[in-house]
């Protein structure tokens, strides 16, 4: 029987599978994709806290849904980072980021259109969860390359020693599970 953390975020009940890192250390999954209703709510809510802002960022993949949300419901433009090149990239810009929840060393892109998008412009940087803060880091590299603003860095839930932070914006604590 797999076991799960039950929690409430934006007054919605859920339950999360619990997913082992190493032989240490569990983490709760949170993962937005398919859930309307959360990632509805979640963004509404974040709204509500979140500074002022021209254009939100993410990273791909599971960022994706809650960036988007926050575009709809908000300033109605987003740009996600990606994990790698396409052809429709131009002179693309790269910054390599490390994950808890990825093995290996990743590299996000964004083409210069994303880039120049950017530019002179109030960025809210946004993921479904801010753990170690790397992935954060990266997308705050390729703002400042782009000569976007960051404005505010928000998620829906803050797992472990990143909810101590005072530098991001979060609805809800996500703790690690030591064994």
């Amino acid at each position: 029987m797999s076991k799960t953390y039950k929690m409430t975020i934006a007054g919605l009940e859920r339950e999360l599978p619990l997913c082992e890192v190493n032989e240490k250390l569990d983490i709760a999954a949170f993962i937005m994709f398919g859930d309307v209703e959360i990632t509805e709510k979640s963004a509404a809510e974040l709204l509500k806290i979140c500074p002022e802002h021209d254009i939100v960022i993410t990273a791909e993949a599971k960022g994706i849904p809650l960036c988007y949300e926050i575009a709809r419901q908000g300033c109605g433009d987003y740009i996600i980072a990606r994990k790698g090149i396409k052809v429709y990239m131009p002179d693309p810009i790269s910054i390599n980021v490390n994950s808890i929840t990825t093995k290996n060393t990743q590299t996000l892109y964004l083409g210069k259109d994303d880039a120049d998008k950017m530019k002179g412009k109030r960025v809210l940087i946004v993921d479904d969860v801010i753990s170690t803060g790397d992935s954060l880091k990266a997308l705050e590299a390729l703002v400042e390359k782009s000569g976007g603003v960051i404005v505010g860095k928000a998620a829906v839930l803050a797992e472990g020693d990143a909810a101590d932070r005072d530098d991001i914006i979060f609805l809800e604590k996500l703790p690690l599970f030591f064994k």
